[in-house]
């Protein structure tokens, strides 16, 4: 993924160059399901995790799971 303009935060695939569009999806994890909205490839169904959200909300459920 890249990004097409810093000023604009639209992202792009580098294999389609498409444009991400939002989608509802669902993360697994520990047998365990979690609805989320990610940017995603409407081609090729490439999905867009943050380095944000990957070390943030996702991280911390991660600790939860695995704690149980």
């Amino acid at each position: 993924m890249k990004n097409k303009n810093s000023n604009s935060k639209k992202l792009k695939c580098l294999k389609c160059d498409l444009l991400l569009e939002e989608e509802k999806i669902n993360i697994n994890y520990l047998k365990s399901t979690f609805p989320v909205e990610l940017l995603r490839c409407p081609k090729c169904g490439l999905t867009y995790v943050s380095e944000e959200l990957a070390l943030g909300k996702i991280l911390e459920v991660e600790e939860t799971l695995e704690d149980k």
